[in-house]
């Protein structure tokens, strides 16, 4: 492959790909190889975190009407449980036999038609909430749409109109499994092929935490004192795409909500906006500053504490307690007229005295909280009033 690092305190990382980079991969060469390619042994792969991949290709099989491949995950100097193991594709222009059981993800355009599903290793969703349906395997939307994408363009560069059944499996993913919260989210029998960049970034808290910090010593040099603070990639779609901040202004805190709050402090910032998913912010109410989690959850018993309180029976906060996203909580409530808000209007209340507890009294802090689903779920009192002031240049 060609090597991509980045730079984290003072350290030269390598970047690893994700599963969904590697099931793209496997998939385009199966993919080629069927439609008259002979042996492929590299193939390129563009990921929507801007990074091309070259990648090997192994483990090649061919059979009358299909072709399998694979390709191994990397996850560079950051290793994750499936550092190593092989992620392959099944091509063919008929399904599989035996029928495996689960769904088919389907995409068409004009004359081609494109169905996925996961095999041996790759779990099958049995609870509702999550990105995939249940009774379809845990194929994430941005690794299908890679997929899609690579095969599609195979197929265009061959003249090729049909119909072609991809089935994507690992054989180590269901012991790999065991090792990461899959069975706990009601994923059965393997792994979930992820990533909404095609990337994987060294993660090591120390230099992740130098790295904030350097961001945020930027932003304090260089701007009018002010911050948006963003867990991740969605959070800055949302500051992007929904609020119309610029991303200039932003810095990505991963999960280290308090301690990128110290450091905003430190560096003397003086007003911070926190923009983030609900998947995490809810757990600030509950005081909860490291949002792993490897380190924390509560994020069920937040909300069926706050539905309890705002009146919902015990059944409906069971039903909660069991919920495996926001969104399914959320939906849940539904079933009592405005219940929901009321307990998103008291979560955001909490969590603005923890997060002005940990700011302290020289900084100001407001927040933000959305969901995919839902859009904007609430924000604090002051919230509009810092977008508007940050949208002026403040």
């Amino acid at each position: 492959m060609e090597n991509t690092y980045i730079y984290k305190q003072q350290k030269k990382l390598r970047c690893g790909y994700t599963t969904g980079t590697c099931a793209a991969a496997a998939s385009m060469a199966a993919a080629a190889m069927l439609l008259g390619e002979e042996a492929v042994e590299q193939v390129s792969v563009e990921t929507p975190g801007g990074v091309r991949f070259l990648l090997s290709v192994e483990e090649i099989r061919r059979a009358s009407g299909w072709v399998s491949c694979a390709v191994r995950k990397d996850g560079g100097d950051d290793p994750d449980v499936t550092h190593g193991m092989q992620i392959c594709a099944r091509v063919g222009v008929t399904p599989p036999e035996p029928e495996i059981p689960g769904g088919w993800y389907e995409y068409k355009n004009g004359g081609l038609t494109l169905k996925i599903k996961g095999g041996v290793g790759i779990g099958l969703v049995t609870k509702a909430g999550l990105s995939c349906q249940v009774g379809k395997h845990a194929i994430n939307p941005v690794p299908r749409d890679m997929i899609f994408k690579h095969v599609e363009r195979v197929c265009a560069g061959r003249d090729f109109a049909g119909t072609l059944w991809i089935v994507i499996f690992a054989p180590e993913g269901e012991a790999r499994a065991l090792d990461t919260f899959n069975g706990r989210l009601g994923i059965r029998g393997g792994i979930s092929i992820l990533g909404t960049t095609g990337i994987v970034e060294p993660m090591s808290e120390a230099a992740l935490l130098a790295t904030i910090r350097l961001d945020i010593r930027q932003q304090a040099a260089g701007g009018p004192g002010t911050l948006v603070l963003t867990p991740g990639n969605y959070g800055e779609t949302f500051v992007r795409e929904r609020l119309g901040l610029d991303l200039d202004r932003a810095v990505k805190c991963s999960n280290y909500i308090g301690a990128s709050i110290d450091m905003a402090v430190e560096e003397g910032i003086r007003e911070v906006l926190l923009v983030g998913h609900a998947g995490k912010l809810v757990k600030v109410a509950a005081g909860i500053m490291n949002t792993h989690s490897s380190v924390a959850d509560g994020r069920m018993e937040i909300l069926a504490a706050y539905g309890a309180a705002c009146g919902a029976g015990p059944e409906l906060v069971e039903q909660i307690l069991e919920s495996i996203t926001v969104d399914q909580a959320l939906e849940y409530m539904e079933q009592v007229p405005g219940l929901g808000q009321a307990v998103m209007d008291r979560v955001i209340r909490r969590m603005d005295g923890c997060l002005r507890r940990r700011a302290g009294t020289s900084m100001k802090i407001e927040a933000v909280v959305f969901t995919n689903a839902r859009g904007l779920l609430g924000r604090t009192k002051g919230a509009d009033g810092l977008i508007e002031k940050i949208k002026a240049g403040g």
